[in-house]
């Protein structure tokens, strides 16, 4: 892992009053939230300099900004800038999000996760971290997609900043969840430093369900709850997706490796399964030509016969060899709620 710009001091956000209980004062004492966003991408440096340039411009400014990325030409027109910290890992979701929780542990308190193609609201990073510092029982959070580009072909930055600006500021309601959504996805790091919980690297390139297994993990530790008042759009952006029969075969490999791991209930992974194999096939029959329906079926049916011969596993995705390149757009973000 090699670090490319150098730190600059960046604002802290102020975020809102510390509990009052005596553990909680001893160890944070009358000092704000120390935040920082963590940004894993590969193949799309475009889109992710378009959203790291909207994020230097909100209001509300992390501790430090962390992109993570497979290989340097990933982050062009980063590199040199000293608002942003750019780092190389190993490529795949789960190993460039590890990454990035080993470059953020000295000093931070809470890691924001974020696509590189989601757009949060000025007051996202606020409201999260208030949460944080209000709640110490909060291990893991997540926010509101206010749209998901994805299901009608994609949004532009311009398409993203009219729903940020006709949605308001929203309620402030906090709830608990099953599992935080990979997308917008914030972690104390505290309870995962200390009991070395980390990205299962098993679930290899996008990391199918990796919220919902590392949510699983972390709920040992603390509440998973969902923050309505933190909103942000997700672009849904074609570029740098996997081929659809490395999907499909996920959408039923990954949830029966997840529930022999124990990070997923039978009932919801079994209905997430179907779901999945139905949409596809569905998808087959009405000629959905935003989705690559055919193969991430073909996916699905290798899967369950792997299954079947006692081969399945996540990292057999990596064996198929790419097809001819198809812009595809990115999994919906209301598949990967479960």
């Amino acid at each position: 892992m090699i670090a490319h710009s150098a730190k600059t001091d960046r604002p802290k956000i102020l975020s809102g009053p510390v509990p009052c209980d005596a553990e909680a004062t001893a160890r944070r004492g009358s000092q704000p939230l120390r935040i920082a966003i963590g940004i894993a991408s590969a193949g799309r440096p475009s889109i992710l300099l378009e959203t790291v340039d909207y994020l230097a411009g909100l209001p509300d400014q992390p501790h430090r900004l962390i992109v993570c990325v497979p290989g340097i030409d990933d982050a062009a027109g980063l590199v040199d800038r000293i608002d942003v910290e750019v780092i190389v890992g190993s490529r795949g979701l789960t190993s460039q999000r590890n990454s990035i929780i080993r470059a953020a542990a000295a000093d931070t308190d809470v890691l924001i996760f974020l696509d590189d193609d989601f757009i949060p609201a000025a007051t996202f990073l606020s409201r999260m971290a208030a949460v944080f510092a209000e709640r110490p029982d909060v291990a893991i959070a997540t926010g509101e997609v206010l749209a998901d580009g994805v299901l009608d072909g994609g949004l532009d930055m311009s398409a993203a900043l009219e729903v940020l600006h006709t949605a308001g500021e929203g309620s402030e309601r906090v709830t608990d969840i099953y599992n935080a959504y990979g997308c917008n996805m914030a972690v104390r790091l505290a309870p995962i430093l200390e009991h070395s919980l980390a990205f299962d690297e098993q679930l290899p390139l996008y990391g199918w369900l990796e919220d919902v297994d590392f949510s699983r993990s972390i709920a040992h530790y603390g509440r998973s709850v969902r923050v309505e008042g933190a909103c942000g759009v997700h672009l849904g952006v074609r570029s740098g997706r996997q081929p659809g029969r490395r999907l499909g075969y996920s959408q039923v490999a990954n949830p029966v490796y997840l529930i022999r791991k124990g990070t997923m209930s039978k009932s919801r992974a079994i209905a997430q399964i179907g779901r999945n194999i139905l949409a596809n096939a569905s998808g087959i029959l009405f000629n959905d030509r935003l989705v690559d329906r055919r193969g991430r079926l073909n996916g699905n049916l290798l899967a369950l016969a792997d299954l079947l011969s006692g081969r399945a596993a996540p990292s057999r995705i990596l064996e198929f060899a790419n097809p001819p390149s198809r812009t595809m757009p990115s999994p919906p973000i209301a598949t990967k709620r479960r």
